[in-house]
């Protein structure tokens, strides 16, 4: 069994290598790269079409004092997902840290009137998309001494939202997969967590407001229990936490930054 005495050197608060960010371009994903890089971690991120963006990161996180990169990756894709994640590994040497930040761009509507195209095509960007890049990734962590996984997923699973089932059944699937990892790979210092918000301003959130009424935003912002909506900080600040050295004993969690929402 691989234990944490095979991590590379330590060098402040990760072992040498990455932290990966897949969907790091902007939004919540944006806020983690730079959280991890506030951190310490040098950070690939994944884009898939926006490349501007990408950039932007990897500007401001080299403001900060560190190195980090973007490249393109079409999640849908098993073979473009593990030569990326195959030439990152061999350039960094190893991968400590996974997040899977990235999300799709989806109708808001009721399941009964889900387009049949839009749900094959947001579940094999998300969910499938997330099974190739752990199919990669897990052989890789296990090899150098463990790692961490974070998803970022949604507090819609633990208090249904009318209209967003196309954000919460893929992300369901994902937290299964999840679980699975914790259980199964933790006797290889892999550790699996997931993030859960609820509404966010910035990214996502604000590219879906046109498609809902403006009392429907308020009713949501009136049931949580902090009566706001939260920020990509507050997201980014809990997930980058679950891959430090502070959270080595929490595995297997699903931890909602939600402002009470599914209380």
């Amino acid at each position: 069994m691989q234990t944490n005495s095979t991590l590379p050197p330590q060098h402040g608060t990760y072992p040498s290598g990455v932290a990966v960010v897949i969907g790091g371009s902007g939004g919540i994903g944006k806020g983690i790269c730079l959280a991890l890089a506030a951190q310490g971690a040098q950070v690939a991120l994944s884009y898939r079409s926006s490349a501007q963006a990408a950039q932007q990161t990897v500007y401001e996180i080299e403001q900060l004092g560190n190195t980090a990169e973007a490249f393109a990756l079409e999640l849908s894709s098993q073979e473009q997902v593990h030569t990326a994640l195959t030439e990152i590994k061999n350039r960094y040497h190893c991968i400590h840290t996974l997040v899977f930040a990235a999300g799709a761009d989806i109708t808001m509507t009721f399941v009964g009137n889900i387009d049949h195209t839009e749900w094959h095509r947001t579940i094999n960007h998300e969910l499938n998309g997330f099974f190739h890049v752990i199919k990669t990734v897990l052989p890789m962590m296990r090899q150098t001494g463990g790692g961490s996984i974070v998803a970022i997923t949604t507090a819609g699973l633990d208090r249904h939202p009318p209209l967003d089932i196309l954000s919460t059944a893929p992300k369901a699937g994902i937290e299964a997969l999840v679980r699975g990892i914790a259980r199964e790979e933790g006797r290889y210092n892999i550790r699996a967590n997931c993030v859960a918000p609820g509404v966010v301003d910035g990214g996502l959130f604000d590219r879906l407001k046109p498609q809902v009424k403006p009392e429907f935003i308020e009713a949501m912002k009136r049931n949580t229990a902090l009566k706001r909506f939260g920020t990509i900080e507050e997201v980014a600040g809990v997930a980058a936490f679950l891959t430090t050295p502070a959270a080595a004993y929490v595995t297997g969690q699903h931890l909602c930054v939600d402002g009470g929402y599914s209380v």
